[in-house]
């Protein structure tokens, strides 16, 4: 075998897993293999889970704080504003330096598949051929989807839905949209249909930023349901943020939810964003911002986090770490019970893969050999802890590696270091 770990607990709660990889994939999974590697790992008992996975992010606006200048109310409309001023500015060099820059932090947190929304109204493309060339490069050690995000609105601006198509013809993957941003609910409306219509047309998944608004009748989503199911776009359509259902009233809400899950289409909420830029309006009570997270799991629709943004015009703070989502997000929707914190672990992992539709994801036989080594015992563990990666693995190749997360200790009559972890 090329690379062996020993001794490892699985994110499903079974214990003294080896796992062996050979040529890229996943050989054996079991315990005590009779097999041998080039390297053997010891995880000591520690989580080897599927790599993070980060189903809506920005890498066209990402380690651009401070372009042109700071976003001094922390809004979403400033950010807004200050991307329209910072586009004129970009450099494709620029833009390709600071992305990969993040795939640095990426790699080193175990985060090697991420969904990127990039903005496609400015005529010349430029953050388009940026990250195209971005995914080329990556590509041999991460996974980036790349969605065609209409950021002024596919009608609103006058040559979005060209510039769309012109992005899909060069190699972009997801079709994008924001009816909430258009001039009217009925444009939004029809903004969804021609978009969803585009999609069916060339095969393509569509994930759109839908109702990231506070207002309870903002309800695009009933739409992109209603368009998925009418064209046949089943488990291939997400909708981003859907913070307005935070606002809308229990009785429409119960007729929304089995719409969404009848029409396959899945969720992403964005849990350290939503719960900073919604409810600005509000002085107290104040709205929480987050979508019905655990409603909709419950309801049976699919479920993501994502980190939406990292030190850009919208968030000054962040740094690749799946972990700090899923722990936002299980705070802010309280789901501190067992189970539940578990599944905000499968938000970052397993159920953005599933959205994705990665290829090979997993811990199992014949998947890719692609896998991060947590410095905790369980999945909840590690969201308390946001447990250090000991080791990132890529196709079988140790890609990362940090040392355990530990203090060293000079108080008299204890011991001599302490690692945060309970009984260990």
């Amino acid at each position: 075998m090329d690379l062996v770990i020993r001794n490892a607990s699985l994110p499903d709660g079974r214990r003294h897993i080896d796992i062996a990889m050979l040529d890229g994939r996943i050989a054996a999974v079991g315990e005590r293999l009779p097999l041998q590697g080039r390297r053997e790992i010891d995880a000591d008992g520690d989580l080897a889970s599927p790599p993070f996975v980060d189903a809506h992010f920005h890498m066209d606006a990402t380690l651009s704080y401070g372009l042109p200048r700071v976003n001094a109310s922390g809004t979403l409309l400033e950010g807004i504003s200050l991307w329209g001023e910072l586009k004129p500015q970009l450099t494709q060099d620029a833009l390709i330096e600071r992305a990969l820059q993040y795939w640095d932090w990426a790699v080193a947190r175990g985060l090697l598949a991420i969904r990127s929304h990039v903005d496609i109204c400015d005529d010349r493309l430029l953050a388009v051929d940026a990250l195209l060339e971005v995914k080329r490069r990556v590509a041999p050690y991460l996974d980036l989807q790349l969605v065609a995000f209409p950021q002024d609105g596919i009608l609103r601006s006058p040559t979005a839905f060209d510039n769309l198509k012109r992005a899909i013809a060069k190699g972009v993957d997801v079709v994008g949209g924001i009816p909430h941003f258009e001039r009217t609910m009925a444009e939004g409306a029809t903004s969804v249909r021609l978009l969803c219509e585009f999609a069916a047309e060339q095969g393509l998944r569509v994930d759109m930023h839908c109702d990231e608004s506070d207002d309870p009748l903002s309800r695009h989503i009933e739409t992109l349901a209603f368009e998925t199911e009418r064209l046949g776009l089943q488990g291939r359509v997400a909708g981003s943020h859907l913070t307005s259902m935070h606002s809308m009233d229990n009785y429409y809400v119960s007729k929304l939810l089995p719409l969404i899950r009848e029409a396959g289409v899945a969720a992403i909420a964005n849990p350290l964003i939503n719960i900073t830029l919604q409810g600005r309006h509000d002085t107290y009570p104040k709205r929480r911002g987050m979508t019905r997270v655990p409603e909709l799991m419950a309801a049976g629709v699919d479920v993501a986090f994502g980190h939406d943004c990292v030190m850009d015009p919208w968030y000054s703070l962040g740094s690749a770490d799946m972990l700090e989502v899923a722990h936002m997000g299980l705070h802010v929707a309280q789901m501190t019970g067992q189970e539940a914190m578990h599944q905000c672990f499968m938000a970052v992992t397993q159920t953005p893969a599933k959205i994705l539709g990665l290829e090979g994801y997993g811990i199992a036989t014949g998947c890719h050999a692609d896998l991060v080594l947590l410095d905790a015992g369980s999945t909840v563990e590690a969201i308390r802890l946001r447990a250090a990666r000991r080791v990132v693995v890529r196709r079988g190749v140790v890609v990362a590696e940090s040392p355990r997360a530990s203090a060293a200790l000079n108080l008299p009559g204890r011991p001599g270091q302490t690692n945060f972890r309970l009984g260990r």
